[in-house]
């Protein structure tokens, strides 16, 4: 199972977010700490928007922050929003798509494999993902805010 750059650079934006979650952050910052090019972090923002993950400021001073605090975000939720097809092959998007289907056992095997796969994820939220929050700050160069340094 491979993730696209897309829900990677999703969940790079969220983790950021989520170090100092009631600052704002530009797309431009964000796209330095990560090496990521601004116009397909810009894409990925405004699916975040959209989604309800992060909210954007407008105007002088403005940018983006998360919508909602980093424990009622899942990591599943965001991985199924953000990749555009997580059936893995085609016989998962279409039963005609193989002519060994009726007799298949692989097709059943690999949509249990993807579900194990998304359950595991379901058991994380982005404040996991962010439980280690000064080497995180470190490591991008982003001071964390106080009460995510706390639980270290």
């Amino acid at each position: 199972m491979r993730l696209t750059a897309y829900t990677d650079y999703s969940l790079r934006v969220l983790i950021r977010l989520a170090l100092r979650p009631a600052d704002l952050a530009t797309i431009a910052e964000i796209a330095a700490l990560y090496g990521i090019s601004e116009h397909h972090l810009t894409k990925v923002v405004h699916k975040l928007g959209v989604a309800g993950y992060v909210e954007t400021v407008r105007g002088r001073g403005g940018g983006l922050r998360l919508a909602k605090p980093p424990s009622r975000i899942g990591v599943g939720d965001v991985v199924r929003r953000m990749e555009p097809d997580l059936r893995i092959v085609a016989c998962l998007r279409d039963a005609d798509a193989c002519r060994i289907g009726p007799a298949c056992v692989l097709s059943s095997a690999l949509a249990r494999a993807l579900a194990a796969f998304l359950a595991e994820l379901d058991r994380y939220t982005l404040a996991d993902l962010v439980a280690k929050p000064r080497r995180l700050g470190q490591l991008l160069g982003v001071e964390p805010a106080e009460p995510l340094g706390a639980r270290e």
